[in-house]
């Protein structure tokens, strides 16, 4: 299944309509308290030990889960408001699973841009579904989320880069409004990819049901690497 970057836009648009609002001031706070934390906290565990501040960064990962998660609670409509500045902490009540799998992706995606760039870029790809996949299924985590999120954008790869390069020209335009414009356009990103996410996992689970049906011997199917690997890592 072909997705298209103009489509997830648009759906994106659609999701935040009257709602860009709400959305742009959950971004602000958010922005707010990550500058707030990394410069006041950070920075003086940096005066007792280099690379502290380094560490309280990363500890923002679970408020950076729920963010996200934010703009997929707000495209299923569910229950409650969405954008309530609550939801920025929700990661922290599963704080060990969300925190490791997600400390691992930025140990695997920063490793690979180390050594050739392009790599690391590849597993960022591969691997960006997993924060979404840990929502929907609360028991996946560490490499078991990875691997599952990297066999999900088998096709899809290259389908995402473009649609993260279709706001090339947004950026620019929210760096001409002295940074204002990010506000903005953070969530409308967040929304088109969390659309993306939609269209993937059902591209993903109607090919698995296709696959599984079409078999004539279901036990001797081949299975994908997140399968062959979930009984060992995700324990």
């Amino acid at each position: 299944m072909k997705i298209y970057a103009s489509d997830m836009r648009a759906a994106g648009r659609a999701d935040l309509s009257g709602r860009w609002g709400e959305s742009a001031m959950l971004t602000f706070v958010y922005v707010i308290l990550v500058t707030i934390f990394n410069g006041a906290v950070g920075n003086a565990f940096d005066l007792w030990y280099m690379g502290m501040g380094s560490l309280m960064t990363v500890l923002m990962f679970p408020m950076a889960w729920g963010f996200g998660m934010t703009f997929l609670e707000n495209h299923r409509h569910t229950d409650g408001d969405p954008f309530d500045l609550g939801h920025l902490f929700d990661g922290y009540r599963d704080f060990t699973r969300i925190f490791l799998t997600l400390f691992l992706l930025m140990i695997i995606v920063g490793i690979g841009l180390v050594l050739f760039i392009v790599p690391g870029i590849y597993f960022a790809l591969a691997f960006a579904m997993a924060p979404y996949l840990m929502r929907d299924e609360p028991e996946l985590k560490y490499q078991a989320a990875l691997l599952k999120s990297k066999d999900m954008m088998v096709g899809h790869k290259w389908e995402l880069f473009c649609l993260l390069l279709s706001f090339i020209g947004w950026l620019i335009l929210a760096l001409l409004t002295l940074g204002i414009g990010f506000f903005w356009l953070i969530p409308y990103a967040n929304a088109a990819v969390v659309n993306f996410y939609e269209e993937v996992k059902r591209d993903y689970e109607e090919g698995r049901v296709y696959e599984h049906i079409s078999t004539e011997s279901p036990a001797e199917e081949p299975k994908s690497e997140y399968e062959r690997s979930r009984g060992e890592y995700n324990k």
